[in-house]
């Protein structure tokens, strides 16, 4: 059964190892461990660390099949401006933004919730954008089999705002899609209705 993540599941033994090396970090990056505005500081990341990247002691599929239910709609299911944060895994900087999920039911829908866990499963782990968007849609195309998928994802990194490039206005766009998705009119009519 799926469930969500909590920060009563952090592991002691982790939270505690994490807290050692973030603790050597902040001291080689030249600051004072000990000042009191920071004694507290690797732990807290610590556990920070750990939620953001709680996707990894999750199961998506799980997720979807805890709420598979036989229905004969055929028409385009879209979840859509579906909020995510995950973590650039070249620099550990946040990338944040929405993704829009559509499926065709081939006589398995799966609650409307489900389709937003996965994509908050997903974004909790060390990712790349388009790793991301294909993730998602691989997850949905196995698990309810529909006749097809299509993910678009709008985000921005902050390892091109504040670092890099410096280009803070900059979005990205990634989609992926899987079988009568690859009709061109199917894509413009889920386009359209996300617009």
């Amino acid at each position: 059964m799926e469930r969500e993540f909590f920060l009563d599941d952090l592991n002691e033994g982790v939270t505690q190892k994490l807290s050692e090396n973030y603790t050597e970090i902040i001291g080689v990056l030249g600051e004072n461990v000990q000042r009191e505005g920071l004694l507290k500081t690797p732990r807290r990341v610590a556990k920070s660390m750990q939620f953001l990247l709680s996707g990894y002691r999750q199961n998506p599929e799980e997720v979807l099949n805890s709420a598979k239910f036989h229905e004969e709609y055929r028409q385009m299911v879209i979840v859509k401006d579906i909020e995510f944060y995950s973590m650039c895994e070249h620099h550990l900087l946040p990338f944040f933004g929405k993704a829009h999920v559509a499926y065709i039911p081939d006589g398995t829908i799966t609650g409307l919730s489900k389709i937003a866990r996965v994509v908050d499963i997903f974004a909790r782990r060390l990712q790349l954008q388009e790793r991301l968007t294909t993730q998602i849609k691989d997850c949905i195309q196995n698990t309810l089999n529909p006749m097809g998928v299509m993910v678009v994802i709008e985000a921005q990194h902050l390892c091109m705002q504040m670092r890099g490039v410096q280009k803070q206005h900059s979005f990205t766009t990634t989609s992926d899609f899987t079988g009568i998705f690859k009709s061109q009119k199917t894509r413009e009519e889920f386009v359209n209705l996300i617009r």
